[in-house]
């Protein structure tokens, strides 16, 4: 298990895991920084300074996982890991990794009113020649406020919340023990497993009445996405579709989808990749959109969005082959594509009706 220790500067997130050590029967403290320090030895310095974080660096996000895996299984833990985690999509990343390795997550966020936050980062900001990670790994000072103050929306909902004002590291860090005691803050999410080869997944596009395509936004990557899944051993890609839409919105679909896209997606370690299929579903009536459910250990929403909202939305590949599919479907046919890009066939998409 992992009890990660969130907030702002200032918050007082390493006294207070500190403090959980002896709280914790078995706690080990790991200090994500750690990597930090080490990327900053590693990585040549034009990528460094290409980023104003070290937590922006996906190889960061990969190697924390990584090792808190590797802690785990050699110490047994729980793990205490203090560390700021401010951006929703970077939590859905390392933690759904997480969940991947069936390692639970308890997140707790430790609060305070700015006025106290600033004051405590003036206090504790480290000299300019302190050890640690240089440029990309240092947040002086209340750098982070502004950050933080964007994720309390979410962060409020994810996390079990303990407010610190007036309280000193070990009476915070009590009431955090308490928590993990009880389970609060456990992190519900769906243990999808790493795939170790390439994989078969099916994809269906549902729309609106106005041609808007439905969206959906996993808790255990970063994202939106499109409903569907991995296509199981022996499932024929179309069932696969309408299984995946009953499953994550509780709509069964009357008649099977009509396929748009087969897009091979190449391998970029550490993904495998493999073939993705994208699936006309058709256009939902009022009483359907109404009834729409969502698992909440794997969808966290769902929304409708035009296909310049969900240029936004979507990471690039995924975007790409939704464009493709939207043309496929207003000429009735099917577009075969190799990382996004046609087979064979035209190598521009035709222009939007």
């Amino acid at each position: 298990m992992i009890v990660w220790v969130n907030g702002a500067s200032g918050a007082g997130k390493t006294s207070v895991a500190g403090e959980l050590l002896d709280l914790i029967p078995g706690s080990v403290f790991f200090d994500p920084g750690l990597v930090a320090s080490g990327l900053d030895r590693l990585l040549p310095r034009k990528r460094l300074d290409g980023v104003g974080d070290y937590r922006e660096l996906p190889i960061w996000r990969r190697l924390v996982v990584d090792t808190a895996a590797a802690l785990l299984n050699e110490v047994g833990g729980p793990l205490v890991v203090p560390m700021a985690l401010l951006r929703q999509d970077h939590r859905d990343e390392m933690f759904g990794a997480l969940a991947a390795r069936r390692i639970p997550v308890l997140h707790v966020l430790l609060h305070a009113e700015e006025t106290i936050l600033r004051e405590r980062a003036a206090e504790r900001e480290a000299p300019a020649d302190a050890p640690g990670p240089s440029a990309p790994g240092r947040l002086p000072g209340a750098d982070d406020l502004p950050a933080y103050r964007r994720a309390l929306s979410w962060l409020a909902q994810d996390a079990h919340v303990v407010h610190t004002g007036g309280l000193t590291p070990r009476q915070a860090a009590e009431r955090v023990a308490q928590a993990v005691e009880r389970g609060e803050g456990a992190c519900d999410i769906v243990q999808t497993p790493e795939p170790t080869a390439e994989t078969l997944a099916s994809g269906v596009l549902l729309f609106d009445d106005r041609d808007r395509v439905l969206l959906v936004d996993p808790t255990y990557k970063p994202g939106w996405e499109f409903p569907g899944g991995v296509v199981e051993r022996g499932e024929a890609p179309a069932r696969a579709g309408v299984r995946e839409v009953a499953e994550e919105l509780g709509l069964d679909l009357p008649t099977a989808p009509r396929l748009l896209v087969v897009d091979w997606e190449p391998p970029a370690p550490p993904a495998h990749g493999g073939l993705r299929l994208l699936f006309d579903g058709g256009r939902l009536g009022p009483d359907q959109v109404s009834r729409l459910m969502l698992p909440g250990s794997e969808l966290r929403a769902w929304r409708f969005a035009t296909e310049d909202e969900a240029e936004h939305l979507l990471p690039p590949v995924r975007y790409r082959r939704l464009r493709w599919a939207l043309r496929a479907r207003e000429r009735g046919i099917t577009h075969n594509l190799e990382a996004g890009v046609p087979v064979g066939g035209e190598q521009a998409l035709p222009s939007r009706p």
